[in-house]
């Protein structure tokens, strides 16, 4: 197993040890965004209005809107979509608080949830050390990014997630685990690997059956980061 494979393997780590190897660092380029969402997407957030969106406790969206882009408001709570998406191509860009502040997980963290339940890190992880499994792009408290795509701190970046959401049968059993691959700044970094279950801090808990269509999520973690340009297209089983 190659040494980038070994340090991806959950089951060869405990979670967030900060002794699994850092994925090495890659320049991105400088890119070009933002993307156009294309013709059959569905778009989330164009920049103007959080019509699409609102807080977990069903309260309206109260982030903060300013120039074509969102800002997470520290103590408001997380955002989650009206409607709920299962198999999912999700484009989504974000930029962390510049000048940076705090280190480790502790600077420019928040996160993208599919289903609410499985979330793609964001935090600052430019000249930023954490354990390997919360940096950014990592499928958090599972697998690393492959490489360290991050851009500096005020730069956007983008992320390009393709998700199949598990399925359960009537009974609740697993009929299929969940699969992610995501693409940082251009660069692809999950390449279809497969969950162990939801999101867990300092855990892997089990899946648990849930419905085939749930909210996208968008994590308050207290710091200002900002979105924009997000939308996504629905796939066909």
């Amino acid at each position: 197993m190659s040494s980038v494979l070994a340090a991806q393997d959950p089951q060869r780590w405990p979670v967030h040890d900060i002794r699994r190897p850092q994925p090495a660092i890659v320049d991105p380029g400088p890119g070009s965004l933002p993307v156009p969402p294309p013709a059959d997407a569905i778009v989330l957030f164009d920049g103007r209005d959080l019509s699409k969106w609102k807080h977990a406790s069903g309260e309206p969206a109260r982030w903060t809107l300013r120039d074509g882009y969102v800002e997470v408001l520290s103590g408001a709570g997380d955002l989650v979509t009206h409607d709920g998406f299962g198999d999912v191509q999700l484009h989504a860009e974000w930029a962390a608080p510049s000048p940076p502040k705090g280190s480790g997980q502790n600077r420019g963290n928040s996160g993208v949830y599919l289903m609410e339940a499985y979330e793609v890190q964001v935090l600052d992880s430019y000249e930023n050390e954490t354990y390997p499994d919360g940096q950014a792009a990592s499928l958090y408290g599972q697998y690393p990014p492959q490489v360290n795509a991050s851009r500096p701190p005020g730069a956007w970046q983008s992320y390009d997630i393709v998700f199949h959401g598990p399925r359960f049968d009537a009974s609740g059993k697993l009929l299929r685990p969940a699969t992610v691959t995501v693409v940082h700044n251009g660069v692809l970094v999950q390449d279809n690997v497969t969950l162990t279950g939801p999101t867990g801090h300092y855990a892997r808990p089990p899946y648990a059956p849930h419905a085939d269509r749930l909210s996208i999520r968008l994590q308050d973690h207290g710091d200002p980061v900002r979105f924009r340009n997000i939308w996504l297209r629905e796939l066909k089983d």
